[in-house]
């Protein structure tokens, strides 16, 4: 008996079997199983794409489950992505999961962006959504971008049909002041599940080709107001020239073997044993004064680089922040600069080291 599982796609006029069809036929990769991943994830897998795959290296934290709503306290400790597969298999067993279980980096981005047909930036960084772009431009491929801020969320659809793309939307700055923190700014849970919802419709859209989609157009989504503005997106075509990948695109994010995570146990043993380190704590000054992180030297991340010589490359240097991925950027950072530091990153940063430890 055939499976009644989509007829309701079936019935729609301008849809039905034939879109049905290329949503079986479909290959969506998803870089990000956080708060827009999931949702994403989610209604692709229950509409019937036929393979999805799925890029994050992260664990789930107590603080993800508000806005990432499909993981449970049972998760917590457990790998993002491997988690959202098991899940999500229970949702609809016919799809074929691919766990890409890392970070998109530099050297993996051609090779897994390569094998799908259409990309979804869940990310929740600048230099992962550079680098996404640059990719989906050399491998010609179209991508759904979805970002954050405080109560308002942004969706498009870029590199599609030769559209505009991710640095017509936004021109790259080097100033490290825009990397997006989620610790100082903030998202409230119900947010993330409208944009990557959004973002699932979007990318329904150009698989089947109904409709009109978002190319050329940011929509953005105030949830305070309830109000949805839609503007136009300028197409620049230099930003259509790529044809290499930079060599660094400065991600929160570091797999470096220069610099080596810190686990908090470790971190205490250090302190209690009074071993000679030096602690730099990468918050802004406004964090720093709020939640003084008392063993530490604030230098903010926006000023690392022209306040590196502040920092004794004698002892080893332990970078700290919030949660610890503006820590992980603060090593990048300092390791390009030189490579006379000792850099250690405190994993999970205070907020780990304080419901472990203290």
């Amino acid at each position: 008996m055939p499976s009644r599982r989509y007829e309701k796609h079936h019935k729609l006029k301008g849809f039905g079997h034939e879109g049905q069809e290329k949503l079986a036929q479909g290959k969506v990769l998803i870089i990000g199983a956080g708060g827009l991943g999931t949702p994403a994830a989610q209604y692709l897998n229950s509409i019937g794409v036929g393979t999805i795959g799925l890029v994050d290296g992260d664990l789930i934290e107590e603080s993800n489950l508000p806005r990432q709503t499909l993981y449970t306290p049972n998760d917590i400790g457990q790998p993002k992505s491997q988690t959202l597969i098991h899940h999500l298999q229970k949702q609809n067993p016919e799809t074929n999961w691919i766990n890409h279980r890392k970070f998109l980096t530099v050297d993996n981005a051609l090779e897994i962006i390569s094998k799908y047909d259409l990309i979804i930036d869940a990310s929740d960084n600048f230099g992962t959504r550079y680098l996404v772009n640059d990719a989906c431009v050399i491998l010609d491929k179209p991508f759904i971008y979805g970002a954050l801020h405080n109560f308002e969320g942004q969706v498009s659809v870029l590199n599609y049909k030769n559209g505009p793309t991710y640095r017509c939307l936004f021109p790259e700055s080097n100033n490290t002041q825009t990397i997006p923190n989620c610790d100082e700014n903030g998202v409230l849970g119900v947010l993330p599940g409208l944009i990557g919802t959004y973002q699932a419709i979007e990318a329904v859209k150009v698989i089947t080709g109904i409709g009109e989609t978002l190319s050329g157009k940011l929509l953005i989504i105030d949830i305070l107001s309830q109000s949805h503005h839609k503007i136009g997106v300028p197409n620049f075509p230099q930003n259509h020239q790529i044809t290499q990948l930079k060599e660094s695109y400065r991600q929160p994010v570091c797999n470096s073997p220069g610099i080596k995570n810190l686990d908090p146990h470790t971190y205490q043993d250090w302190i209690l044993e009074g071993k000679p380190i030096e602690i730099i704590d990468v918050r802004s000054m406004q964090e720093a004064s709020q939640d003084p992180f008392e063993k530490g030297k604030n230098i903010p991340l926006d000023q690392l680089e022209k306040r590196h010589q502040e920092i004794n490359t004698v002892l080893p240097v332990v970078l700290v922040c919030q949660a610890g991925k503006r820590s992980q950027l603060a090593g990048q950072i300092l390791e390009e600069l030189s490579p006379q530091f000792d850099l250690y990153n405190l994993k999970g940063g205070i907020n780990h080291l304080r419901e472990t430890i203290l």
